[in-house]
């Protein structure tokens, strides 16, 4: 995560203009390189690197970059583009900047606040919705299968069961794969790539967002291994976003005094409040909400935006609140609370000795090895689906679908019936044996007197289930042989659960997958050894923490979410550290869950720090030279041409008032559109505001007759004059640095030879992504472990 944001707070008054984009530049030239030395390509010596002996010469042609061009939306191929984070200081947006009077900036700073608290209220009642509607659909369909299993009709049971399951996963797969492939799966990795500078199609669309919202009731109440805290993180930012454009054209939804908003930067800060109300809205964490904003999603980040977040999470919390206060009595819902995750363990011992840090350490190896590995299943099983879905088409989605639900019926209704029936426990305030929607004592089958563990813990909904294995003062009340059960069936069912084309989130079967092998730990310790400090709710509770962290690699936000999940802030120490072991030992092994689906889809997210390698080239190694440029007084037919020849965004433009040309600065594809478009002699930063998602303009859109091919425009008043520029023998780790860090999209090399041209090539993402580079430099690849971390060969999944 980096803090080294270009802006500067609410008086940034650059952040009220606009850009837009189309596609990116990428194109790379041809290289072959000439050597002192040799080097042996094929048998990938890591002796031979380049280094400052070695000459670079290019090649008599070049090629475009086609690395990190595509990547999988949802279940759908798309082109990606980027993003604008560059303030534009041309004299168009400098004359808009000088005009402005108090009152429109105060009017601005109002209008910020104003939208942080309509994205909160409108999150927090979205989740509402989401929450109630799971509440009574899963109610609805347990209560008539708990009906018939009293009555012995078991086939019934079964039918309204597992029908109930498969009509409703279907009824989310359809909504997916045909209106909004973009809405499948959790959203959390297309949201933390939009936060990058990554623009994918449809990811933040209104259509998804409806989709995300209806698919995700109906993966949740279809009692599939999946949350719905994920697509609550996608939702938040949908309408993040849906604010931020001044809404939606398409549907008829706009408003115009949103139009301070219309530009890439001030949606990127709406965004991330968006994801951060998200996560407060799925856990009742405000706080948990902006750290998992600001640790895992923003790749920039500041303190104006911070408290932003903060505020709108606030809002969320408020929201919620009120919504469940409106409830009658002390219940909400089906089940009481209001399909809201809360799990209160209550005020226990967790003293900390010497001895006690035992087990916590052994939680946190456990779960570091276990996250890793299901980290590595998942990957298998993700391009298994992705390749399943683009041989087979709407069919397979449908048909993968159905199959999971199917299975997921047939485990939970068959697998308590090898539970065995066991006597209510004495003085107990619960009911025992249940026949109810929820419990810890579910009679099941069982006689009179008697309750089955596994069916409490399988027959149930998901938040019941984490809140029966959380359960404190309650020693001996699931046998080992239930919780393995348990621990296999929820980690089979998640790894083939998720990637189906369904909005799906991993923190409730990742949690359920911790907790059932915390619980077994706790068991074995208690009943082997004489450490009886903590209880056995505690144990499933570390367990949740350490395979949260072992697979999705968060620290600091996982430990106050689970707290605030909680209510006991007795846990902290052991939390802290059994996260900390527990990240530690799978950051060996692989990467995070959600990083490894940003590789999977083939999103060209920039990561914190440079590769190594990249110390060993310079600038002019990758990127394309020399670039496409354009006059500073250019013919209207040439611009034409040159946008219909490429699909470049960004055109240096040179001044030739003199022997040798002058670089002016660069101008946007989407300015040269709007200047072709209108051809007015005066303009202001409204013209040149970004349209909303879907509407960019494009080349084809525009006819100009003969005699305006031959007019002329001068483009200097629409033109970047100080667009971020490096020198060509720059190494490419450094400029990837500053590249990342400033959130760019175009990076200007410019010569350091007098005499030569004054613009040498302009650097893209895509040409710092890995699979670029050491396409161009193959004998690199040898190297590309010699990171600060050791890497297993289980990492050869996420290895280009």
């Amino acid at each position: 995560m980096d803090h080294n944001d270009t802006t500067d707070g609410d008086l940034d008054l650059y952040d009220t203009h606009s850009y837009d984009d189309s596609m990116l530049d990428d194109h790379a030239d041809n290289w072959t390189i000439s050597s002192p030395k040799s080097f042996d390509l094929e048998n990938g010596s890591t002796e031979h690197l380049l280094t400052e002996h070695s000459t670079l010469k290019r090649g008599g042609s070049s090629f475009p970059n086609e690395t990190s061009q595509t990547a999988i939306i949802g279940v759908k191929s798309s082109h990606i583009e980027s993003l604008d984070y560059e303030i534009v200081e041309n004299d168009i947006f400098k004359q808009d900047w000088r005009s402005r009077t108090r009152a429109q900036i105060l009017q601005y700073i109002i209008l910020k606040w104003t939208m942080a608290f309509l994205v909160g209220l409108c999150t927090g009642l979205i989740a509402y919705a989401i929450n109630m509607a799971v509440e009574y659909i899963a109610g609805y369909k347990l209560s008539q299968t708990t009906r018939f299993i009293s009555d012995s009709k078991y086939s019934i049971a079964f039918s309204i069961f597992a029908g109930g399951n498969i009509l409703l996963v279907l009824s989310s797969a359809i909504l997916c794969a045909i209106f909004a492939p973009a809405a499948a799966g959790s959203g959390i990795p297309e949201v933390k790539a939009y936060l990058n500078g990554i623009d994918a199609p449809n990811i933040l669309a209104p259509t998804t967002f409806i989709v995300k919202v209806l698919g995700s009731i109906g993966a949740v109440a279809g009692g599939l291994a999946v949350g719905k805290e994920g697509p609550l993180v996608h939702t938040g930012s949908c309408i993040a976003s849906l604010l931020s454009q001044g809404g939606s054209k398409r549907y008829g939804l706009t408003w115009q005094w949103l139009r301070y908003f219309k530009n890439d930067r001030d949606r990127r800060d709406l965004v991330t409040c968006g994801a951060a109300a998200g996560v407060s809205a799925a856990f009742r964490a405000p706080v948990g909400g902006v750290l998992f904003a600001l640790e895992e999603a923003a790749s920039w980040w500041r303190s104006s935006l911070l408290w932003r977040a903060f505020f709108t999470s606030a809002i969320v919390a408020v929201t919620l609140r009120v919504a469940l206060s409106s409830c009658k009595g002390d219940n909400c819902g089906v089940f009481g609370t209001g399909g809201l995750i809360m799990f209160d363990m209550g005020v226990i011992s967790t003293e900390t000795g010497l001895l006690e840090l035992v087990p916590v350490i052994i939680l946190g190896t456990s779960g570091g090895l276990l996250g890793a590995f299901y980290t590595f299943l998942s990957g298998k099983v993700l391009k298994t689906y992705a390749n399943w879905h683009a041989k087979y088409g709407l069919f397979g989605k449908l048909f993968q679908a159905f199959l999971v639900a199917l299975i997921t019926s047939v485990l939970i209704f068959g697998l308590p019936w090898l539970g065995a029936c066991t006597a209510c426990p004495t003085g107990i305030t619960h009911e025992c044996p249940s026949n109810g929607l929820s419990g810890k004592y579910k009679q099941f089958t069982c006689q009179s007197g008697y309750y089955n563990d596994l069916a409490s813990l399988l027959l149930n909904t998901n938040d019941n289930v984490i809140r029966n294995l959380f359960s404190t003062n309650t020693e001996g009340l699931y046998h080992y042989s239930s919780l393995a059960i348990l621990l296999c069936s929820s980690f089979f069912l998640a790894l083939i659960t998720y990637g189906t084309a369904i909005p799906s989130g991993l923190f409730i079967p990742v949690i359920i997958i911790g907790a059932a092998y915390g619980r077994l730990v706790g068991w074995f310790v208690r009943s082997t050894t004489q450490l009886q400090t903590f209880d056995e709710g505690i144990y499933a509770y570390l367990g949740a923490a350490s395979l949260l962290g072992g697979s999705m690699r968060m620290t600091v936000s996982v430990c106050v979410i689970l707290l605030e999940l909680t209510n006991n802030l007795l846990t902290l120490p052991p939390t802290m550290l059994v996260l900390l072991i527990s990240k530690t030992l799978g950051d060996l092994f692989n990467h995070s869950v959600y990083d490894q689906i940003l590789h999977i889809k083939g999103l060209p997210f920039l990561v914190e720090k440079p590769e190594p390698y990249m110390k060993h080239l310079t600038v002019m190694d990758v990127c394309s030279s020399p670039p496409m440029t354009l006059s500073a007084i250019e013919r209207l037919g040439n611009i034409v041409e040159v946008l219909k020849s490429t699909d470049h965004n960004g055109f240096p433009v040179l001044e030739h008032s003199s022997e040798v040309p002058k670089l002016h600065g660069l101008i946007l594809r989407s300015h040269l559109l709007v200047l072709l478009q209108k051809r007015e002699s005066d303009y202001n930063s409204a013209d040149f505001a970004k349209p909303g998602s879907g509407k960019s303009r494009r080349i084809e859109d525009i006819q100009l007759q003969t005699e305006q091919m031959n007019e002329y425009v001068d483009l200097r008043p629409y033109t970047n004059a100080s667009p971020y520029t490096v020198v060509d023998n720059m190494s490419l780790a450094k400029a990837f640095s500053m590249f990342r860090q400033l959130g760019l999209r175009h990076l200007c090399v410019v010569s350091t030879t007098p005499k030569a041209s004054p613009i040498s090539g302009i650097l893209t993402r895509h040409d710092f992504m890995p699979e670029h580079v050491l396409g161009l430099y193959p004998h690199l690849r040898a190297n590309k472990w010699n990171r600060l971390h050791t890497k297993s060969s289980v990492s050869d999944v996420f290895v280009s």
